[in-house]
C-alpha cells in the first residue's frame, strides 16, 4: 500500500459566470497530496491518505472523493476546524497561481500518527503540509521515522512561495529532508526557487530526481549518472491544476508495478517507460478544469486506458 500524507483543501477555480467584474468561483476538491492519493486510487493502486480533515461540509466532500477513488481513509484524523481554501488564478496558458486561506484550518493541526502498517511500501509527502506549522513538524517527523524503517519515500516540495515566511530557512529545511528521501520529484520552477540542481541533490540523499518541464516533458537523473527525458504529449490545456500531483501518482504506480519501490532499483528501472506513463497521465489531467487527476474513462480503468495510449 502507498500512503500519501499532507493537506486536503478546496480550490476555488474561476468559472465563466460572474457579475461582469469578478468571475464565479467554483469549489473543487484539491491539495497536492489529496490529488496524488485520488490519482493513485483511480489508477488502481492500493493507496491510503494520511491527514487531518475538517468535519465541515467541505471535509465531508473531500472524504467522499477519496472513498469514490478507492482510497483508504482509516489514517485520516478529523477536527472541527474549517477546511483550507485556495483561490486559483488561472493564466491564459492554463498555469495556476494560488492565494491560500489557511489560518486555523484542520490540516495545519495534523499530529504524528502511530507506526504505519507493515504493508506500506511507499510514503509520499509535500506541498503546504511541510510548510504550515504545527502540522509541518509532524509530517517531517513522519518522513524521518518511516524512512528510517526502510519505507520508500517520495518528496514533492511543490513550492508555494507565498506561504513561506523565511525562504532561506525553508531552503535549509528542505536540504535536511534529503537524506530521508528516496525519490525527489519537483518542477523546474521549484528547482530554480530552491537554488540547487539534481546533481547536487543526488549527493545529499535521493537515489533519483525527476524534474517536470511543463510542455517540454519530464526528465530523470539517477545516482549512477544516467539521465533520461521524454516529451509531453500535445493536448488542449484547460488548466494545469493537479498535473504535477498526477505525475507523483503515476511515478509511484509505475515503479510499484515493476517491483521498483526500493532505493537500489532506481538505477536499473526502465525510466523512459515510467516517464512516458507519467507524462501521459499529467497530460490527461490538463484537459479538465480544476484538480481532476485522471478522470475515469467510461467502461475502462484509468490505468488500462493510459497503458493503451503509452504502450
Amino acid at each position: 500500500m502507498i500512503v500519501v500524507a499532507g493537506e486536503a483543501l478546496i480550490d476555488l477555480v474561476p468559472g465563466e459566470a460572474g457579475d461582469g467584474v469578478l468571475p464565479a468561483l467554483l469549489p473543487r476538491r484539491g491539495g497536492g497530496p489529496y490529488n496524488t492519493a485520488v490519482a493513485l486510487g483511480r489508477l488502481g493502486a492500493p493507496a491510503a491518505f494520511c491527514s487531518r480533515v475538517s468535519a465541515d461540509g467541505f471535509g465531508e466532500a473531500l472524504l467522499a472523493g477519496l472513498r469514490a477513488a478507492g482510497v483508504d481513509v482509516s489514517l485520516v484524523q478529523r477536527g472541527p476546524e474549517p477546511t483550507t481554501l485556495a483561490v486559483a488564478d488561472v493564466g491564459a496558458d492554463g498555469s495556476a497561481g494560488y492565494a491560500f486561506y489557511a489560518e486555523g484550518t484542520a490540516d495545519r493541526l495534523f499530529e504524528l500518527p502511530g507506526p504505519l502498517p507493515e504493508t506500506v511500501s511507499a510514503l509520499c509527502l509535500g506541498t503546504c503540509s511541510l510548510v504550515l506549522e504545527p502540522g509541518a513538524s509532524a509530517y517531517e517527523a513522519l518522513l524521518r521515522r518511516e524512512a528510517e524503517r526502510g519505507v520508500f519515500t517520495l518528496l514533492d516540495p511543490n513550492v508555494r512561495a507565498g506561504l513561506i515566511p523565511d525562504a532561506s530557512a525553508y531552503r535549509a529545511r528542505f536540504r535536511s529532508w534529503l537524506p530521508h528521501v528516496t525519490l525527489l520529484k519537483l518542477s523546474e520552477e521549484d528547482a530554480r526557487w530552491l537554488g540547487g540542481s539534481p546533481e547536487q541533490w543526488l549527493t545529499e540523499g535521493p537515489a533519483a530526481v525527476v524534474v517536470t518541464h511543463g510542455a517540454a516533458g519530464l526528465s530523470v537523473h539517477t545516482r549512477s549518472g544516467t539521465r533520461h527525458s521524454v516529451p509531453a504529449p500535445a493536448v488542449e490545456v484547460v488548466d494545469t491544476i493537479g498535473a504535477g500531483d498526477t505525475v507523483n501518482a503515476a511515478l509511484l504506480h509505475g515503479l510499484a508495478e515493476r517491483g521498483a519501490l526500493s532505493r537500489g532499483a532506481l538505477d536499473t528501472v526502465p525510466w523512459p517507460d515510467v516517464l512516458r506513463f507519467a507524462a501521459h497521465a499529467a497530460a490527461l489531467a490538463c484537459t479538465h478544469a480544476g484538480a481532476e487527476p485522471l478522470p475515469p474513462a467510461a467502461g475502462a480503468p484509468c490505468g488500462s486506458v493510459l497503458k493503451r495510449r503509452t504502450g
